[in-house]
């Protein structure tokens, strides 16, 4: 098992910043995914743990030894890529036996480790077939047992599950999840899909533009984002975001915007107030939001339904308040239509709300 450790880690392309000073701690056995969307450098990074990306500066350290110089099959560390690299020609067997065979293992030491990573991941018919002959999922499974037989003391994922159907990535995510439980080796996964980063990770790395945004359990940045983009990209659908002012009225503060009048709730007004007369931005997730009830006075706004989207287990209501376009998750049981005037009320422990200049949670 190994610690990983990432020092003022940077890498420069014909002068693109990719990766600006990444600072973080992998701890033994966690399983730790980097998410963001394309170009924000979380495959580059890994690439770096690999060692098959150049470090511009900064260190990487396994288990307190810096590896920055080695290459990467001495780094003791095995990757499983998007697109499988499996070689056509070769078995199943074959195909997870040849990393050993070339590191000049014994055939009965091969057999072993070959026979117990087919067994963990369920592919012991299928030793015999040939990549042709194998579904998406199967083939994947065939990538991590190449991997798994390596033993190594890091396992890095790039996207493995992104060429795989939707119903298929589900099942996969589960089989990952018992996968790492299982063998307790320490994890780094990247994924552009915060549904995947959010089921499978210990803790969560959030990039943006080669810059570490937050770092932190998949609910902790759920509940407690530090800024207007991991708000964003985290929860599905994403957090509504409404531009207010904040005025001070009868001893409450209250945001303003275009058709909506709403109360601070007294738990947030505290360290708002400072803000009073400013913009700031409001944060609503779309769980939060329900039909208003004459109880909701002041947390309540009207709106009006632009679509109607009944996904049997819930429904999403795109609405517009005022310019801004907002969606609510309520109960399938309601009925709704569109251009139907609406009350939707929040839940005030969970609104959020950010520097309108900056983007920085307050």
């Amino acid at each position: 098992m190994a610690q990983v450790k990432l020092t003022n880690l940077n890498k420069k392309f014909d002068g693109t910043h990719a990766v600006k000073d990444v600072n973080l701690e992998i701890r033994d056995r966690e399983f730790v995914v980097l998410v963001g969307p394309s170009g924000c450098g979380k495959t580059t990074t890994l690439r770096m743990v690999a060692g098959l990306e150049e470090i511009s500066s900064g260190d990487i350290s396994i288990d307190g030894k810096v590896v920055n110089n080695l290459a990467p099959m001495d780094r003791d560390i095995a990757m499983v890529f998007q697109n499988y690299a499996l070689y056509p020609h070769m078995t199943v067997y074959d195909n997870m036996a040849f990393g050993l065979r070339m590191r000049k293992f014994e055939r009965p030491e091969i057999d072993r480790r070959v026979t117990h990573a087919a067994d963990v991941l369920g592919i012991q018919p299928l030793l015999e077939r040939r990549p042709r002959q194998l579904s998406g999922g199967q083939r994947q499974r065939v990538a991590l047992g190449r991997a798994i037989v390596r033993n190594p003391r890091v396992f890095l994922f790039d996207e493995p599950l992104s060429n795989l159907d939707a119903a298929l990535r589900v099942q996969m995510r589960v089989e990952l999840k018992r996968l790492h439980e299982r063998l307790e080796t320490t994890a780094i996964y990247v994924t552009h899909d915060q549904v995947e980063a959010m089921t499978l990770g210990d803790r969560v790395v959030v990039m943006k533009d080669g810059t570490v945004q937050q770092v932190g359990g998949p609910l902790e940045l759920y509940d407690r984002p530090a800024n207007r983009f991991v708000a964003g990209f985290i929860g599905s659908p994403a957090m509504n975001f409404i531009g207010a002012t904040l005025a001070e009225a009868n001893g409450s503060l209250w945001a303003e915007a275009q058709g909506l009048r709403v109360r601070v709730p007294p738990q947030k007004a505290e360290r708002l107030r400072r803000h009073a007369g400013q913009r700031v931005v409001m944060g609503l997730r779309p769980e939060t939001l329900r039909p208003a009830t004459a109880a909701d006075s002041d947390y309540a706004f009207d709106a009006t339904i632009d679509v109607v989207e009944p996904l049997g287990s819930e429904i999403l209501l795109d609405v517009r308040v005022g310019d801004s376009p907002v969606v609510a998750r309520v109960d399938p049981g309601l009925r709704f239509s569109a251009r139907e005037r609406v009350r939707l009320a929040f839940d005030p422990a969970r609104v959020h709300f950010f520097d309108a200049t900056s983007e920085a949670a307050i």
